[in-house]
């Protein structure tokens, strides 16, 4: 009956946080301190708390609100960063900027405007500093929500950082006390990596943290890295009037996507907007400017040869070579892990693992720290995996099935390998592999919106008819992505997915044109 009043408490609780119902402030736990006595009763022979997670963004809240619907007593040491990365400077405001820029770029688009015969007289413009407010008024507000929803469910929030001091045993980081635990879990998330040779002031060199502030809009910014990040920024950005430079490393485009889907994504995203790129090159040497008055300057080097390549000057550059562990500072030492470039060993069921690969009882670890899938829902999925294994529920969490999105306009999103990726594993597991296709230019939704580019890919087995992946890139493709994450996270056949029936007119509809191509049949 407990669990059943805490499984509801905290359906309840999450409800209202995404709702806004809880306001920001809220009553944490007292700042431990040396001289006051927060938490001199907390020393007794039974554990403090079933669970203390280390980190409070999107995996540790989730990890958090599971832990408390299971029954269990839980604390979190925030670090002063309810939300993490996700909230603060990541996935919500940068999606605040997607938003506003693209309406920006929507109504900047005479000739689509003019075929739905809406026309505007004169400029469009945008307030900068309006924009921003939109993003960092969106990431107080979750946060605030973040906060409410964990002290409504009775869990005690510490602002301290949290140091091992052993297995389950917490050092509430300069308070001079520590806490006990039944279990720890570990989940301090991971910050931008920036390359040796790159300089970053802020200001005219920087990363995402401070890309999200749009302190200003520069004419011509070199993003380094066309990842998911880059592609996004390199959307915002033109959609506000910069000119765009893209310096990859590898020798194509957006490398770590499904081939097909980069190429479409290159023609659509890319080549008709003010932008350009460099490829197979490095940045070795980028020294920051002073806004309006000195550019920056990027030095290029060929991937191979390290032979000098080119050197630009630009308005500013963005730093998009993706992200490390945050895992410095966490006594790791303390309990014999070694980390490989900074990532946490981990089993399936995320028990954290000592030099030597074994299990170190009562610590597990998550998210990006762990470096398994470095994204937030990853995180959180994960976090509720540790929870129901310390609970003696066995769960492995199927990471085949966990979809990712790239929020450019129109959006990337897929689930499972690449179609290489895919190739590859049927020939070692001795399976034949099969494709089908949806097109957005025949569905009657995306051409009412005017949005006919864009195809979905199925990546399925010929032998099963089990689905294996699908990439999108078209109108809202991330919300259609989550059908074909259920159906292979739950093993739905195309023979399934085919007799079930889609809402018509709906961007769906893209989706049952592939899940029937796959077994020779048509849609419409």
């Amino acid at each position: 009956a407990s669990q059943a009043f805490a499984h509801r408490a905290m359906l309840s609780a999450f409800s209202a946080a995404l709702s806004g119902a809880y306001l920001p402030s809220v009553h944490l736990a007292p700042r431990a301190t040396a001289g006051r006595g927060a938490l001199s009763g907390l020393r007794m022979a039974e554990p403090d708390f079933d669970l203390v997670i280390v980190g409070c963004g999107v995996g540790g809240h989730g990890a958090a609100l599971h832990a408390v619907s299971r029954g269990l007593k839980v604390a979190v040491c925030a670090g002063e960063d309810v939300g993490g990365t996700c909230v603060n400077r990541g996935c919500v405001p940068s999606k605040a900027l997607l938003a506003a820029s693209g309406r920006v770029r929507d109504m900047q688009n005479d000739k689509h405007l003019a075929a739905m015969g809406v026309k505007l007289e004169g400029a469009v413009t945008y307030d900068r500093q309006g924009v921003a407010d939109h993003a960092n008024n969106l990431a107080s507000r979750v946060q605030g929500n973040l906060r409410g929803s964990l002290t409504a469910l009775g869990v005690t929030v510490f602002e301290e950082k949290g140091s091992l001091a052993g297995p389950t045993s917490i050092e509430l980081v300069g308070a001079g006390k520590t806490i006990e635990a039944k279990n720890v879990i570990l989940a301090t998330g991971s910050v931008p990596f920036v390359p040796p040779g790159v300089e970053t002031d802020g200001k005219t060199v920087f990363t995402s943290d401070e890309a999200l502030k749009l302190e200003w809009v520069p004419d011509w910014i070199a993003i380094i890295g066309s990842g998911y990040i880059g592609l996004e920024f390199s959307d915002v950005y033109t959609a506000l009037g910069s000119e765009v430079t893209f310096i990859e490393a590898m020798p194509k485009m957006m490398p770590f996507f499904d081939r097909q889907i980069a190429q479409l994504a290159d023609r659509i995203l890319i080549r008709p907007r003010a932008i350009d790129s460099y490829t197979n090159v490095f940045a070795s040497e980028v020294t920051p400017g002073i806004p309006g008055e000195r550019p920056a300057t990027v030095k290029m080097i060929d991937a191979n040869t390290k032979e000098h390549v080119e050197t630009i000057e630009v308005d500013a550059v963005m730093v998009c070579t993706g992200r490390k562990p945050f895992s410095e500072g966490l006594g790791l030492e303390n309990v014999n892990v070694e980390t490989n470039r900074g990532f946490v060993p981990v089993d399936d069921k995320m028990r954290a693992l000592d030099k030597d690969g074994n299990v170190i009882d009562g610590l597990w670890c998550i998210g990006d720290l762990n470096g398994k899938m470095m994204l937030a829902h990853a995180a959180s999925a994960q976090g509720i995996s540790a929870v129901e294994n310390m609970c003696g529920h066995e769960h492995v969490l199927n990471h085949d099935a966990v979809p990712a999105a790239c929020f450019t306009h129109p959006e990337i999103a897929m689930v499972g390998p690449t179609e290489e990726q895919a190739k590859e594993r049927a020939e070692k597991e001795g399976w034949e592999m099969g494709i089908a296709q949806g097109n957005f230019k025949a569905n009657s939704k995306a051409l009412a919106e005017g949005e006919g580019e864009g195809i979905a890919k199925v990546i399925f087995r010929k032998d099963t008819f089990e689905v294996v992946a699908v990439h999108i890139i078209g109108i809202h493709a991330a919300d259609l992505i989550q059908e074909c994450a259920n159906a292979i996270q739950h093993g739905t056949t195309l023979q399934e997915l085919s007799m079930t029936v889609h809402t018509h007119p709906t961007l769906c509809e893209v989706l049952d044109e592939a899940f029937k191509a796959g077994l020779g049949r048509s849609a419409h």
